[in-house]
């Protein structure tokens, strides 16, 4: 009977630990995380010509992970008063209470310098600098400063996720150039049609938390509209990358090809709106992300291929 009980215990206790990691886990927006890493790596080839030592890889790339992993636990803490109200976020650890305010802040600080000190230790002083700089804009300028505050909120708040672009390109050469900047604009007018759309789905819940995003404060004509202008200033920018980095027939097809998939999802949604159709806001957001990384896939392949 007493060997029973501590066997039950001891699962206990394993089922406990588990669901402590996952909900650690779940503080790092594992899914933005993905997405970020998606747009280094390609740019750390693009900065070589070739492959870059595989050590130099996993060096910026875990230190990315960790610094965007901070920001997003941050941004839980700051807004788990908020995502209790909403559908998509009410399951948030924090929310939930599997992880307390207080450990959930340790988390954040203890990931923002453990990144920082990696990233100038494995890489150099201008990424260390450049990872603080995008933990800032997500957290200050975004989270504290914008969420709540103005509809324009995602479209200078995205700006942190433009970082990992240049973090992945300094990584390797130490230095910035034209090259890593056309990409940072590129993601950082992609970021609207993709974070929008996903509004509209969620409209009802930014209303509840009084969260002013642009698909939840304009009808689905407005919003459409601005989807459309965004996706195209998006694949206009991607082709830039062609003559200033001389990027090769596989990128420049591919920027052709995949963006204008893009716009053709985005004049989906706006034309369903203007007929007063029911809308699929999801469609241009799953786009979206195929769209990205199908692009940084391409910006990976061009620079080992001979032509």
């Amino acid at each position: 009977m007493a060997q029973a009980s501590a066997t039950v215990e001891l699962e206990r206790g394993r089922r406990s630990v588990g669901s402590t990691v996952r909900a650690y886990v779940a503080l790092t927006k594992p899914r933005v995380l993905e997405l970020l890493l998606v747009t280094t790596v390609p740019v750390m080839i693009l900065a070589q010509g070739g492959m870059p030592s595989l050590w130099l890889v996993l060096a910026a790339t875990i230190g990315g992970a960790m610094s965007a992993a901070s920001a997003a636990a941050f941004n839980m803490y700051l807004d788990r008063d908020i995502d209790a109200h909403m559908r998509r976020t009410k399951n948030r650890p924090l929310v939930t209470g599997e992880i307390s305010p207080r450990a959930g802040l340790v988390f954040a600080w203890t990931l923002a310098v453990v990144s920082t000190v990696w990233l100038l230790v494995t890489t150099n002083w201008l990424a260390a600098v450049l990872s603080v700089a995008a933990i800032f804009f997500y957290v200050v300028i975004y989270t504290i400063l914008l969420k709540r505050r103005t509809e324009q909120n995602i479209v200078w708040g995205g700006i942190a996720g433009c970082f990992p672009v240049l973090i992945g390109w300094t990584a390797v050469t130490g230095s910035l150039a034209w090259p890593p900047f056309i990409l940072f604009v590129l993601v950082f007018l992609w970021t609207p049609p993709h974070y929008w759309p996903l509004s509209m789905k969620y409209k009802g819940d930014y209303q509840e938390a009084d969260v002013p995003m642009l698909g939840a404060t304009r009808d689905g004509l407005q919003v459409g509209l601005q989807v459309i202008l965004y996706a195209w200033a998006t694949v206009a920018c991607s082709l830039l990358l062609t003559p200033v980095a001389g990027m090769g027939l596989v990128y420049t097809v591919s920027a052709l090809v995949f963006g204008g998939w893009f716009v053709f999802e985005a004049h989906v949604l706006y034309n369903r709106a203007a007929r007063g159709e029911q809308i699929k806001p999801m469609r241009v957001f799953h786009a979206s992300i195929t769209y990205l990384t199908l692009l940084f896939v391409a910006i990976a392949i061009d620079p080992l291929l001979p032509f």
